[in-house]
Parts: C-alpha cells; sequence; structure tokens
C-alpha cells in the first residue's frame, strides 16, 4: 500500500504523550480514518515526568508461566500496546529524520495562510496484506510471510565426547537468551533485557577458560537461546530436540540435566555502591539450595565487591517470565534459579522497549554478575573437596572484556564492526539489532550460511573458542585439516583460513569465507555441506509448525501439549526497504483559484480578440 499523510506541527507530540494516547487514537474510528501513518521521533525523552515506558503486558508471556497467578504485575510499565492491532503504520524516525520533519512540521504551522505544505509520504509495501492473508496459516499456505525463528548456540566445557562409552557426568546448564523485542521491528536493542545477562555469561565462559588444568566432576553446559520474547521459541524447539535425540544436541540428555542456573536481566542491580542480586528459585528445593549456597559461596569470596545475594519475596507466585519457565512445564520437578536485578517487580522501566539501550545499565553491575556466575558454575561443577578459595579468586572477570561487549553489542560505534567481533566473523551490519528475524529455508542443525544472523554467528565461534581444548592442528589452516574426533574450524569467515580446535559447540557455516559463501550460493552448499565436519545449530522455531515440501505447514493443536496449545506461531509478512520523503505540495483550494484566474484570464482574452476583430473590420470598410 502507498501511505500518504500529511504532515502538521499539532500531530508532532513527544514520545510519551504519544504512546500514551495511540490506542485511543486506534479506538476513535473516525479520526483513525484519517490518520495515514505516525512517525515517533528519535530520542530519550527527558524530563521528571518519564517514568518509564514499556509496551510490553505487565505479565509477559503470562499464558506460559507454570502457575495459576496470571495477574501478577512484573511489569507495572508495561502497556501492552506492541500486541494490538494498529490500522495505520507507525514509524521511529532517526534522528536526522526527526531534525527534517521537526523543521518541516515548523514550518507548516508558521505558515498556515501559505498556499503550500510539507507533506511525509511512505513506500511500504506488506505482502499479506496485499494478498489478504491476515493470520499465520493462511500467510505460509500463500507463503506470503515466514516464521519467526533463528539458531540457539550451546556448547560444554570440558566438551563432550559423544564416541566414548564413558558414562556421561550430570550436567550443570547455564542458560540465557540474545533476542529482544520491541514496538519497533529493527529497534531491539534490549540492553538490560536480555543482553546483560548474555554479557554476564560470555564473560563468565571467559574467566572459566583461563583456569588451567580445569577437572570437573560435573559437566558444564552453556545455552544461548533466540526467539524467547516470541513465546520461548529457543528453549520449547530446544527442549523438543532432546526429546527427539536430533543431531542438534547430540550428546546431551534431559534427565541428566541436574539444575538450570539462568541469567537473567542484572544490568541495573547498583544501589548505592552496593550490587544487589535477588535469586529466583524453583520448588525442587535440594538441589536449588545447593546452587543457593553456591551463589552465597561466591559472594563471600567477593569481599570487596560489594556484592549482595537475596532469596526473592516468597509473596511472588514463583519464577519471572524466563526460559525455566519452559523447563518446569516439561517437568515440574526441575531444579533452578534464576539470577536477576529485581525481585518483585522488573527495575527495568523500559522493558521490550527501543528506550532499552546502553545507557540503562551499568557495567560494574553486569561485571559483579559475571564474577557470581562464573564462580558458583565452578562450586557446582566440583567435588567439594577440590574448592578452595585460591582457586575461586583466580576465577577473575575481565571488566575491559565487558565494556567492548557493550560498544559490540549495544551500540553502532564500533558495533559489530569491532574487533572483537572482527577477530571471528565478518558481520553484515555494524548496527546491532536483537530482534529474533525469521527462519528462511529449512531449519538445520548445518544451515545454509547466509540464512544465519550475525551474533548467533559470533556467539557460535566465541564459544567454540573459549570452550575448546588444544589440538595438535590448532596451527594449521582449516576445514580440510580439522579431521580428529570433535574437531571443528572457528574464525573460518575472517580469513577464509580459520583454525582447528576440539569443541562441543553445535554450530556450523564458519567453514567457508563470507565471500565464499556469497559466490557458491545456498543451492551449492547444501549439495556440499556434507562433506563438512557435523558441526550443528539448534533451530529456534514454533513447535507447531513443520517444514515440508519446500513450504511451512501449521500443524494442528495437541490437547495434551500445553505450551503448544498457547503458542499463537509468529509469523512476518514478506515486505521490502521501507521508505518515507518528504516534498511540497500546493493546496488545493490554490490550485483551484489558478484555475479560476487561467478561465477568466482566456475568457478575457477571447472578449479581447472578438472586439479587436470587430473593431479592425470596421476601419478596413470605412476605408
Amino acid at each position: 500500500m502507498n501511505l500518504t499523510a500529511y504532515w502538521q506541527g499539532m500531530y508532532l507530540m513527544t514520545l510519551y504523550i504519544h504512546f500514551r494516547r495511540i490506542i485511543e487514537v486506534s479506538k476513535d474510528t473516525n479520526f483513525a480514518s484519517l490518520v495515514a501513518g505516525i512517525l515517533v521521533e528519535s530520542g530519550t525523552p527527558g524530563g521528571n515526568n518519564f517514568k518509564g515506558f514499556s509496551p510490553e503486558l505487565k505479565f509477559p508471556e503470562a499464558e506460559f508461566a507454570p502457575y495459576q497467578n496470571k495477574n501478577f504485575e512484573w511489569n507495572p510499565s508495561g502497556s501492552g500496546i506492541m500486541w494490538k492491532a494498529y490500522n495505520f503504520p507507525v514509524f521511529l524516525l532517526s534522528e536526522n529524520s526527526t531534525l527534517a520533519l521537526l523543521e518541516a512540521a515548523t514550518k507548516n504551522e508558521k505558515s498556515k495562510k501559505s498556499y503550500t505544505s510539507d507533506v511525509a509520504e511512505f513506500g511500504l509495501v506488506m505482502q499479506t496484506t496485499k494478498s489478504g492473508t491476515h493470520d499465520s496459516e493462511s500467510c505460509l499456505r500463500e507463503e506470503t510471510c515466514l516464521p519467526l525463528g533463528g539458531y540457539s548456540v550451546w556448547s560444554a566445557l570440558p566438551p563432550i565426547n559423544t564416541s566414548t562409552s564413558q558414562k556421561s557426568k550430570p550436567i550443570i546448564l547455564a542458560v540465557t537468551s540474545m533476542d529482544s523485542a520491541s514496538f519497533f521491528r529493527d529497534k531491539s536493542l534490549g540492553a538490560d533485557s536480555p543482553i546483560s545477562g548474555l554479557i554476564a555469561l560470555l564473560a563468565a565462559v571467559d574467566a572459566l577458560s583461563h583456569l588451567n588444568g580445569l577437572h570437573l566432576s560435573k559437566q558444564l553446559v552453556f545455552v544461548v537461546f533466540t526467539g524467547e520474547a516470541w513465546g520461548f521459541l529457543g528453549s520449547r524447539r530446544f527442549l523438543l530436540e532432546l526429546d527427539q535425540h536430533s543431531d542438534a544436541v547430540s550428546g546431551l540428555d534431559f534427565t541428566l540435566i541436574e539444575t538450570v542456573l539462568e541469567i537473567g536481566s542484572v544490568g541495573k542491580s547498583f544501589d548505592q555502591g552496593v550490587k544487589k542480586f535477588f535469586v529466583h528459585t524453583t520448588e525442587a528445593a535440594s538441589i536449588s539450595n545447593q546452587t543457593l549456597d553456591a551463589l552465597k559461596r561466591a559472594q563471600d569470596s567477593l569481599k570487596t565487591e560489594n556484592v549482595k545475594i537475596s532469596v526473592a519475596s516468597k509473596s511472588n507466585p514463583g519464577i519471572p517470565p524466563s526460559s525455566l519457565m519452559m523447563f518446569l512445564r516439561k517437568n515440574p520437578d526441575s531444579s533452578g534459579i534464576v539470577l536477576e536485578d529485581f525481585d518483585t517487580a522488573f527495575t527495568n522501566k523500559f522493558y521490550h522497549s527501543h528506550l532499552d539501550n546502553l545507557s540503562n545499565i551499568n557495567a560494574s553491575a553486569i561485571a559483579a554478575a559475571s564474577s557470581l556466575v562464573a564462580r558458583s558454575l565452578y562450586i557446582l561443577a566440583s567435588e567439594k573437596n577440590e574448592i578452595n578459595d585460591s582457586v575461586l579468586t583466580a576465577i577473575s572477570v575481565n571488566s575491559s572484556f565487558i565494556d567492548e561487549l557493550l560498544g559490540c553489542l549495544l551500540d553502532c560505534e564500533p558495533g559489530l564492526s569491532c574487533d572483537l567481533v572482527n577477530q571471528y566473523i565478518s558481520p553484515s551490519a555494524a548496527c546491532p539489532s536483537h530482534y529474533v528475524g525469521v527462519i528462511q529455508g529449512e531449519p538445520s542443525s548445518s544451515p545454509y550460511p547466509g540464512y544465519v544472523g550475525d551474533v548467533s554467528r559470533f556467539l557460535w565461534n566465541f564459544l567454540a573458542d573459549k570452550t575448546s581444548v588444544p589440538t595438535e592442528n590448532r596451527s594449521a589452516t582449516c576445514p580440510k585439516h580439522c579431521s580428529g574426533t570433535g574437531e571443528l574450524c572457528i574464525r573460518g569467515e575472517t580469513d577464509g583460513k580459520g583454525v582447528c580446535v576440539i569443541s562441543s559447540t553445535r554450530h556450523i557455516i564458519h567453514l567457508l569465507h563470507s565471500s565464499s559463501i556469497r559466490r557458491i550460493g545456498k543451492d551449492s552448499w547444501a549439495l556440499n555441506r556434507k562433506k563438512m565436519h557435523s558441526i550443528r545449530y539448534v533451530p529456534a522455531y514454533s513447535t507447531r509448525l513443520k517444514f515440508e515440501s519446500d513450504m511451512w505447514k501449521l500443524l494442528p493443536t495437541n490437547s495434551s501439549d500445553i505450551m503448544g496449545a498457547a503458542d499463537p506461531v509468529w509469523t512476518e509478512s514478506n515486505w521490502d526497504t521501507i521508505t518515507l520523503r518528504v516534498y511540497s505540495v500546493q493546496h488545493a483550494s490554490y490550485d483551484r483559484l489558478i484555475l479560476l484566474l487561467g478561465i477568466s484570464v482566456t475568457v478575457a482574452a477571447y472578449i479581447a480578440i472578438v472586439i479587436t476583430r470587430s473593431v479592425i473590420r470596421k476601419a478596413l470598410k470605412r476605408d
């Protein structure tokens, strides 16, 4: 559709006022019919009256909660407007566009009697709108949309050897997520929720990787889910893959998971010099208490860092919105904790908002959380008699590394063009966005590289590097020299060579340089991928979808699958690049005036010609 909106100064309002009224505007059908589109200024609203903005619900994804109280307000700032349907598009402007349109609006306001006005025109084509397919089932059938999804990543420390008959160890599962949501698709940074938790886990993995001669009695497994903001796509699919014993989770067994330690929002725990964290626990008391004891011992070892851990209030109905909910849905006796920077309500006043950016978090809080996680994981995975204070002190988180990750994952400068990311991959764009995106092609543990997001590829390379063990081929180029058991190639995108390591990280794609990927195309990749190592992703998409005969099909709901029944199956329409242009037009009244003057001049000229001809004829007759 081609939407044209006449831009008047009166329609320009602050972000806070605008979002308070957007639902009222949509409900007023007479006024809404006159609205072709809404433009929102960039920037953070100022003033003391702006206490927060969250377009999410007050209980995000309540339908997946493993308890009855679905009215609890975890997110008091939530308005729920991102889940409403609107008959007009809403665009967030860039800073430059904001200045240009403010100038145009001001000009219109000052020159109300002028014969021209500046107008804004949107160019937006949504195939689902064009074809009349207004729900996921119909648009998937007509192939005018794609399912939301992506690829989660998991890795183990030390690497899991699936070829041995040795008895598997109990698993300590450390999880977090990489995706966020927002009212605006491409502005889903999620600095506090969930990227602060992601950075804390990456820094913890980095700290543990520097321990020499790491011997653990239990298996550490790190999982970074994607799609969690859209019905917990990543964790639900991960659990289904475990049930099916698929290649994507080879070496893992759900029955061996002893406990889950999830790192949630930890970027706002800094309060008057003290880093306060809250532990939300499941009802599996014995194992959860062991995890809590490990966290408290880790806290005691951080004596000089003013870190305080508290158990969340018993008045809470259960754990907050988190991936751990899905584990409890699968097995109510699952043991686990969620580490957060809040007790009974989110401290993040911009949850799932484009305003949850770098200015909304504190690097020292993330560093403290990372230290807690790293030391707690070591305590949980080690024999009790092997743990001493000197070893815990040696597990030191690199604060400079955290600062670098903040710049890479939450800012456009340097963004994904930072040195750290460029050590591992060649990103497709500099500015990061943590929107889950859509899953393209057939979901696989070895997908076509062009279908994988930058952040997932970076995480795979990073985790493969940090959780790897030395190999004789470490200095060799790959993939042809990575022929040993468990060997894989990392950093292959950056120089086309890469290095061989032994790791359990599940992923693929780094065996080719990015230019080579573009050169061979997806068809050649499909033919040649079997020649490469069996390194896999974990696909993240709705458990109610099946890819068959080169198209997506929606499976009927299963009454025994509570989570599947709650799954709305999110899809995104196929669409082209959004365009916006501003230009001047003349008022219709002025056009009518010009037409009237033109007609008048024409009539006057005709009369003058007639009179002149008559005069000339009379003059000639007299002669």
